[in-house]
């Protein structure tokens, strides 16, 4: 069981019946009350996002599921398709459960898929990503301080801000949550 404050991001609970991720939390410590917890849920079975609030000692079940290592297949125009490396068994995700995870996503890399009742419900991708800038404008010449930033396009298709000493053909770190630049591979 979880306490409120062992909710952060990402962590999936279970409400009503139906398995939840936390997407949004704040925590109010109000004196010798406790402390109350806001947070932003998403069903993961319709995709309803559902504001929540939890005090002091209230105890809320983790959500059963289980979670398998996948391969990215491919994509057509309304699915994601996956396959289990070791079992070989394939899954499709439509597009909406996949969300912005498909702007980090190239052929063959591996992620992590979560299954509730046997349903793929939730698609995760590593905290960060190596990808290749496949197009940014040159550096003006002498205008080389990591304070100016730039667009750069990645290999994904993504485009996110970049240093300006970062050229095309170098490979970045992103954050795949935050679409923000970490660093240059050396």
């Amino acid at each position: 069981m979880y306490g409120p404050t062992d909710l952060k991001k990402n962590v999936l609970i279970t409400l009503d019946g139906q398995p939840y991720k936390v997407v949004e939390y704040s925590q109010k410590v109000m004196g010798r009350g406790g402390s109350i917890v806001n947070v932003k849920v998403k069903n993961l079975v319709t995709g309803a996002l559902l504001p929540k609030t939890f005090k002091g000692q209230e105890k809320i079940e983790p959500a059963e599921v289980e979670t398998r290592k996948v391969q990215y297949l491919y994509r057509d125009d309304e699915k994601f398709y996956f396959m289990d490396p070791t079992s070989f068994e394939q899954y499709e995700l439509m597009a909406d459960l996949v969300g912005d995870a498909k702007d980090f996503m190239r052929d063959g890399d591996e992620m992590e898929i979560q299954f509730y009742n046997g349903n793929p419900i939730n698609l995760t991708l590593p905290k960060n990503l190596w990808l290749k800038v496949t197009y940014t404008e040159n550096a003006v010449k002498g205008d080389t301080s990591s304070a100016i930033t730039k667009d750069a396009t990645l290999e994904t298709g993504v485009v996110i801000k970049v240093p300006a000493f970062i050229k095309t053909g170098d490979v970045v770190s992103v954050d795949t949550e935050t679409y923000v630049y970490r660093e240059r591979k050396k």
